[in-house]
């Protein structure tokens, strides 16, 4: 594939280049909190103008082909989480995919995995590089209004557009999904600071850490608990941010000490109102909650089942809740993982094959449950549940009521 920056077009033409802030600020606490829609917009019109006047420029000799690697490659904290993806087939040779919500940047599909991207549903976007701090902002302010973009990462991907979507849908704007002036108008007023700092304290560090966690179900059987990695892994689930930009964001912060203080996002608290039917399109990947009045509670991204595996039909009810769920595993009435023909009890933990939350649905062996992948939420296909994020799944958990709330699945 040929790509070419922005910034090589700009000196190829012999402009004289953009500030350095028309492409990417650097990530702070103030770059981010004070980043606003009209500056954003007018640095992308001007590098688009830029770009465009530079490409029609016939002295300005083909970009070659980019065999530079990625910035950063997704996940970017342990090949070991990865390999310990869930619900998953075995697969021989994993293909590099480019994931929509990280531009450049690819993952590797597991082995083991259904947490592998849907092809058909990624994009390339080659402009953005960085995480933008606009972006970063606009991202918690929208998770902050229950309109979930899914990871905070700084990038403007699928996720992050559905979840402008959802926030117009919310305060009744016209639902395009892209960042306008009306939409960063509402949402800017209804929010206040994006980002705060935490000091990691002692209870953070005494988790019950795993260095390394099987792919394979029969050996995760042997394990007793499946936690986190490492701090960052954890800190970034807690603030719902992509581990990338937590470090990014704090460059020279020991996370293994106490009282380290680091820049995170301001996440607030969680809707209160309680869940009377939640909708999970499948087409579109994505799950509304609402109130016993109509009004949307929450919108989140979700994995939902592959075309061989699909997510179930019609409405279901909300049967029990389980936190830090074990996973009964059945071959015979689930799926095959590998050479695993016999029945198993994978641990608990945020790792494990249904992460730290199972919302159990009235269809056996179905539920909304989390994942160990994040950041592969609706960029991969699922056994035939609906997949959140951790935090996501524990959100929803509180605000549904068991044998009241329904589930209806679209699409």
């Amino acid at each position: 594939m040929k790509t070419v920056s922005t910034a090589f077009l700009i000196l190829a033409a012999g402009l004289s280049p953009l500030p350095a802030h028309a492409f990417s600020e650097p990530l702070s606490e103030s770059s981010i909190d004070t980043a606003d829609f009209p500056t954003w917009e007018q640095q992308r019109r001007e590098a688009d103008s830029v770009a465009a006047s530079a490409r029609n420029d016939p002295t300005i000799p083909d970009a070659e082909t980019d065999t530079s690697p990625a910035d950063e490659a997704v996940p970017p904290t342990d090949p070991a989480a990865v390999a310990a993806a869930a619900e998953g087939i075995d697969s021989p040779a994993p293909p590099e995919i480019e994931v929509t919500d990280e531009p450049g940047q690819v993952v590797e599909t597991p082995a083991f995995s259904t947490d592998g991207p849907d092809e058909a549903a990624l994009e390339t976007a080659d402009e953005q590089k960085t995480p933008d701090p606009f972006l970063i902002r606009l991202q918690v302010l929208l998770d902050r209004a229950h309109a979930s973009p899914g990871v905070i990462d700084g990038y403007l991907g699928d996720n992050t557009r559905k979840a402008i979507a959802a926030y117009e849908r919310m305060r009744d704007l016209p639902a395009d999904g892209e960042p306008d002036a009306d939409l960063w108008n509402i949402l800017a007023v209804d929010q206040g600071k994006a980002m705060t700092t935490y000091e990691i304290t002692e209870a953070d560090l005494a988790e019950r850490f795993v260095e390394a966690i099987p792919s394979d179900y029969a050996e995760m059987a042997e394990m007793e608990w499946l936690g986190y990695h490492d701090p960052v892994e954890m800190l970034s689930e807690r603030f719902h941010v992509h581990p990338d930009l937590l470090v990014k964001l704090n460059p020279s912060a020991d996370f293994s000490a106490p009282g380290t203080a680091i820049l995170v996002p301001n996440i607030g608290s969680g809707p209160e109102a309680k869940v009377a039917k939640i909708v999970v399109d499948k087409t579109r990947g994505e799950l509304f909650a609402y109130d016993a009045a109509g009004a949307i509670v929450l919108a989140y991204p979700v994995t939902i089942g592959a075309a061989d595996t699909p997510s179930p039909d019609g409405v279901l009810t909300v049967q029990a809740i389980a936190p830090d769920p074990t996973y009964h595993y059945s071959p015979e009435t689930n799926f095959q993982q590998g050479e695993n023909k016999e029945v198993l009890t994978i641990p608990a933990g945020p790792n494990g094959p249904v992460g730290s939350m199972w919302i159990d649905l009235s269809q056996p062996t179905f539920g909304i449950h989390g994942t160990a992948h994040p950041e592969l939420v609706d960029k991969s296909n699922s056994h035939g549940c609906v997949r959140l994020t951790n935090w996501d799944a524990q959100t929803l958990a509180k605000l549904v009521e068991p044998g009241v709330t329904v589930v209806e699945f679209e699409g």
